[in-house]
């Protein structure tokens, strides 16, 4: 009787947070996380954009310029991501604050066993973002008509798009897809892979994948079916191809 009572008391406390986050018009992240050394390290930031854009939610990072309607900071929703420390397993779980600081969910951990960081992390932070989707989000609120059309700048000024990425991963692949942009107009994301990096929309669908070689100008390639190479040419990205004989070339570009 005791164990069905807790489980009783667990489930219900996990509709009361599902409920909750509907109260929230969109979330805002920061620009680096405490268990990172730098902003947007291994593109955490810009995954966890993706994953909450995913989810349903409307999400700006912390200087970002908001669109009118979101001025109000208590009607949107801080993101962290926590690491729990475990041997030889990372471990990640996405966390959502009101404007207190009060938790408002807190999703399953994500765990990884890859060795290396970037894809580790990424991956993690993935799983813990299922049972983010789970929530079925829908803001229940009405935005305010009289701001449709205004735009409230936050305090920073810096634009996440010139945040510092490390050496090692701008040699080779910062600038990984650009013509191949969605019909919106809007960039592809890079996201790490064992061995390279898929490039996603905002979906997000997986629209190219890319694999390292001994150069790191050149990866293996495969787009929609079609076999070719990722190669870098005067600081531009290619996905070249033959199509009945004659090279193709698309110049893409992706945001990390």
């Amino acid at each position: 009787m005791k164990t069905k009572f807790l489980f009783l008391l667990l489930l219900v406390s996990s509709y009361g947070f599902s409920q909750s986050v509907n109260d929230y018009a969109g979330v805002i992240i920061p620009l680096k996380y405490d268990f990172l050394k730098s902003e947007n390290q291994y593109r955490l930031c810009t995954l966890t954009k993706v994953n909450l854009k995913k989810a349903g939610f409307e999400a700006f990072y912390a200087n970002e310029t908001f669109p009118g309607g979101y001025n109000d900071r208590c009607s949107l929703l801080n993101v962290d991501l926590i690491k729990d420390n475990a041997f030889l397993v990372t471990k990640l779980y996405v966390v959502f604050k009101d404007c207190n600081g009060k938790v408002v969910y807190k999703s399953e951990v994500g765990k990884s066993k890859e060795k290396d960081y970037e894809v580790a992390y990424s991956e993690a932070l993935n799983m813990a973002f299922t049972s983010v989707y789970a929530l079925n989000y829908k803001y229940n609120g009405t935005l305010p008509a009289n701001n449709a059309n205004t735009a409230v700048a936050s305090p920073s000024v810096a634009s996440v798009a010139s945040v510092a990425v490390p050496a090692t991963v701008v040699a080779v692949a910062v600038n990984v897809p650009s013509s191949s942009t969605e019909p919106d107009g809007s960039v592809l994301f890079a996201q790490p892979i064992k061995n390279g990096f898929q490039l996603v929309d905002s979906t997000p669908k997986v629209v190219l994948k890319a694999f390292k070689t001994t150069n790191p100008s050149i990866y293996l390639a495969s787009k929609e079916g079609i076999q070719g190479v990722l190669i870098l040419k005067e600081n531009q990205w290619f996905f070249e191809y033959y199509e009945k004989d004659t090279l193709m070339s698309e110049k893409i570009k992706v945001k990390f």
